[in-house]
């Protein structure tokens, strides 16, 4: 019998285990899992989501299969949540692999939900130990997420403790994820999350069956960490294990862009009714380091690249006093150009050394006349510090569903929330109409 200390992972799924989760942790998953599956419908109506769909059939034939094409077309149009301290996607990882295992398995409900949870919490805890250069390189929601695919599907496998470390070393193995498409906005980020989904269902369902993890895939001398994380800080993997669920730590989305953009979107907004045609000479957003280094884009190219531009994002933001999936077309893209030009990005304070506790930016506007107006943000709209209540993630979830060209919005939203009352699992359309 090997005297070695628990594992990481063997610490991570003790720790899931022993978190109670009361009624109120269920409803906020419901509303999750409600915009992650909104999100994955809406992907459907894009170029990228009707390659998926094809290449899919409109329908993949197993669990692993269906957690790929779901999680890939939830994290198409950048509206799917973010949890800050980890720079992770959780939603498009989690509830993917989460609703095709339980969908697989007659489970629905409490079991679902309560997998959901686990899943948040697995992949937002070693996100949180990866370290600020991981991200540079690597994407965060990809190489995290199969953390926590792998922890809700076993979850809903009812793995013991042995099984699910198995599970979530053979996870870990299969992360990968590089930011290099960004260069040429392919679209291999919509790959990550489905890769992510799918990687923790096989790794489940392997482990089910007897197939054995490396439990020291975290912290080992080959392990993640060592490969992929200069900076990593593996104490935050078990840190403050009585804190609320991550998933209610876990910021939603209301503008369709990169979720770096939102807090320079929010302050944008908030000065474009003060403008009033008034001829604009300069204009300078402060942020932090990261928002500069995904989102430096002072001419996109295509919608993709301009949802990663925060020159165009506040620019549309001031220009319209609105952010919509039109802000990104070609009409808008050619309407701002003259404004994205004036739009300088420079990392400061407090914003810089804020993050990545909190994403806030500050935007100066010099007009014509000499006169300066600016607004800031700590934290950005749908942060827990600044949430969408339930109506608004409700009215963001139908405005997903119409895009997505989705029949019975009120039904559906419906269905999803009754999961909180332990109802049956909601039925996902994913062939079009």
């Amino acid at each position: 019998m090997s005297n070695r200390p628990p594992s990481l992972t063997q610490g991570l799924d003790a720790l899931i285990r022993a978190k109670p989760i009361a009624a109120s942790d269920r409803r906020a998953a419901a509303l999750f899992v409600l915009d992650a599956l909104a999100n994955a419908l809406a992907g459907r109506n894009s170029p990228p989501g009707r390659i998926l769909l094809d290449w899919a059939g409109a329908e993949a034939r197993d669990a692993a299969g269906r957690a790929f094409l779901v999680g890939a077309l939830t994290h198409i149009l950048e509206v799917d949540d973010l949890h800050r301290a980890s720079v992770v996607h959780p939603g498009c990882v989690v509830v993917p692999a989460a609703h095709a295992v339980a969908a697989r398995a007659g489970l629905s409900g409490h079991d679902f939900l309560d997998a959901v949870l686990w899943g948040f919490e697995a992949c937002c805890r070693v996100g949180s130990a990866v370290g600020t250069a991981h991200y540079r390189i690597w994407h965060n929601t990809a190489t995290c997420g199969p953390y926590g695919s792998a922890m809700a599907a076993a979850r809903l496998n009812a793995l013991g403790p042995a099984a699910t470390v198995d599970a979530l070393g053979n996870a870990g193995s299969q992360s990968s994820g590089l930011w290099q498409f960004m260069e040429t906005g392919a679209m291999t980020k919509h790959l990550h999350a489905g890769h992510a989904a799918s990687a923790g269902v096989l790794a489940a369902d392997l482990a089910a069956r007897g197939f054995s993890g490396p439990p020291q895939i975290l912290e080992g001398d080959k392990g993640f960490f060592r490969a992929a994380c200069p900076d990593a800080r593996p104490d935050e993997v078990l840190a403050q294990p009585d804190a609320p669920w991550a998933l209610t730590l876990t910021s939603i989305k209301p503008w369709p862009s990169c979720r770096h953009t939102h807090p320079a979107i929010d302050a944008a907004l908030e000065l474009s009714p003060r403008l009033d045609g008034t001829v604009i000479e300069r204009v300078e957003v402060a942020t932090y380091g990261a928002a500069i280094d995904v989102c430096d884009r002072p001419v996109p190219t295509s919608p993709y690249e301009a949802k990663f531009s925060l020159q165009h994002c506040v620019a549309a933001a001031l220009g319209d006093g609105r952010v919509d999936f039109a802000s990104f077309e070609a009409p808008a893209r050619a309407r701002h150009g003259a404004l994205r030009a004036r739009v300088a990005i420079a990392a400061a304070d407090p914003y810089a050394s804020a993050y990545p506790q909190a994403w806030g930016s500050a935007v100066k506007v010099r007009l014509g006349d000499g006169t300066i107006i600016e607004a800031d943000r700590r934290d950005a709209y749908g942060d827990p510090e600044a949430p969408l209540d339930e109506a608004a993630m409700v009215a963001k979830a139908r405005m997903l569903l119409a895009h997505g060209a989705v029949a019975d919005a009120d039904r559906f939203i419906e269905q999803v929330m009754t999961l909180a009352d332990d109802g049956p699992l909601p039925d996902l359309p994913l062939r079009q109409r």
